[in-house]
């Protein structure tokens, strides 16, 4: 699998999203990332029916799904419809996310491994940051402090990565637990 560790990242966008993939992946080329883009390359790509948002969504949902990579960031207009696509896939966490704090969230509280930015909303400048950050948390990252954040939360991801909707229908739509981490607010240590 390539990993964040190693630096080698998947992106992919529709012709909307192009913009802003070009100024992150820019970025991030300069930082030394290896990217791997399988959407939109150049304006050429704009017509190309295998470019719809949908199709490079799922492009890129497949091959987070065969473990090909470890995350991925997502580019169209709004980023809704990419990351729709994405996660049809099994074992894709996807999240739409137009800020710095949400990619923080997005990635230490809810492990999203495909990250999706909407060109329509997302400056290229705050495009490269949400990246930056989403790109350097892990989960659980920043929130030692938290008792059981952690845990509660990794929790939360095995359990939907164990989700089977069959299953869950015939018993009589509950879920069946993992475990269980108590998890309450806490102010974090001055």
């Amino acid at each position: 699998m390539k990993t964040i560790k190693d630096k080698q990242l998947l992106v992919g966008a529709d012709f909307a999203g192009y913009p802003l993939k070009e100024a992150v992946v820019a970025h991030l080329k300069e930082k030394g990332w290896e990217i791997t883009d399988v959407g939109v390359r150049s304006p050429e790509d704009f017509d190309d029916p295998e470019m719809m948002f949908h199709r490079v969504g799922l492009r890129v949902g497949a091959m987070i799904a065969e473990r090909e990579f470890e995350r991925a960031l997502v580019f169209c207009g709004t980023g809704m419809g990419i990351h729709i696509a994405a996660s049809k896939c099994p074992h894709v966490h996807a999240g739409v996310v137009e800020s710095v704090p949400a990619a923080l969230r997005a990635i230490t509280g809810n492990g999203v491994n495909v990250l999706a930015m909407g060109a329509f909303y997302v400056a290229p400048q705050m495009g490269i940051d949400i990246a930056e950050a989403y790109l350097n948390a892990s989960l659980g990252s920043g929130y030692e402090w938290w008792h059981n954040f952690y845990e509660f939360h990794k929790l939360a991801i095995d359990e939907l990565e164990a989700f089977d909707y069959e299953t869950y229908k015939k018993n009589n739509f509950k879920l069946k637990y993992l475990g269980n981490y108590p998890l309450k607010l806490e102010k974090k240590p001055e």
